[in-house]
């Protein structure tokens, strides 16, 4: 075992965590296939699948065309599109229907990803102790403060909750969603760029070279075998004081 931090080596921590993540977004759809069922959401989305075919039908036009498309219609054309998208959205049933679609996407959407991660990056490192994932196991990682000391149940659970759920994860799911969804446009895609650009300078700038979830819960990923995991703060000062007597000793003769 080595004092300091014995950074693991950039292939096993991304090997580490293209494991878990495969298998937290498996966890996840089997959780929001489960929400789906409990909440109803086919049956909304029936709804307004068959809103719009009614619609389609009856004014003979399709909802599913490009602007380019749109731009080459005659005039005629246009205005029974826009007749057919007003009675469309006029449609209180097919309307509510269309809003709880978007809703229930959203909610479980985010408590799926949310239970997942729970389950895989706090509760599994709660069992298989030092912060360790499947991932991190199988690759020979684990997880320590940045003084080496063992980290404890808050720091695992900032870096969890706050880190990788709620600013590596969630935003980025939310501004893909409103892109689908049509909320947002040209800003929701220079936001992810960014969030994405910022992730990789600071993994890649600072010392430790740490992302995001780790600086945020003063967390390092170390190399299991050859770290040195201190139990406590008290453990660490008393091992410098005895490395820095050893070392006064040496230095008389």
């Amino acid at each position: 075992m080595v004092y300091d931090l014995q950074k693991a080596s950039f292939w096993k921590r991304i090997s580490a965590w293209l494991f878990d993540n495969i298998l937290v977004s498996i966890l996840a759809v089997g959780i929001a296939f489960l929400f789906s069922a409990l909440l109803g959401y086919n049956q909304y989305s029936d709804r307004v699948e068959n809103g719009y075919a009614r619609y389609e039908a009856e004014y003979g036009v399709s909802f599913d065309v490009s602007q380019q498309e749109y731009q080459n219609w005659t005039e005629d054309m246009r205005a029974n599109y826009e007749a057919a998208y007003q009675a469309l959205i006029a449609d209180e049933a097919v309307l509510h229907a269309y809003n709880m679609v978007v809703n229930l996407t959203m909610m479980i959407t985010s408590l799926s990803i949310l239970l997942a991660v729970l389950l895989w990056e706090f509760v599994l490192p709660l069992i298989l102790k030092n912060g360790q994932t499947l991932g991190k196991k199988i690759f020979g990682l684990c997880l320590v403060r940045s003084d080496c000391v063992r980290i404890n149940n808050l720091q695992l659970f900032v870096r969890t909750v706050l880190g990788k759920y709620a600013i590596e994860t969630m935003i980025p799911v939310y501004i893909l969603l409103m892109l689908f969804w049509g909320i947002t446009d040209l800003s929701g895609t220079l936001i992810l760029v960014a969030l994405a650009v910022a992730e990789i300078l600071i993994l890649a700038l600072n010392r430790r070279n740490a992302a995001i979830h780790d600086l945020l819960a003063g967390t390092a990923v170390v190399d299991y075998s050859s770290q040195m995991i201190f139990s406590s703060t008290e453990d660490l000062i008393e091992f410098q004081k005895k490395v820095h007597a050893e070392r006064a000793a040496r230095q008389e003769y």
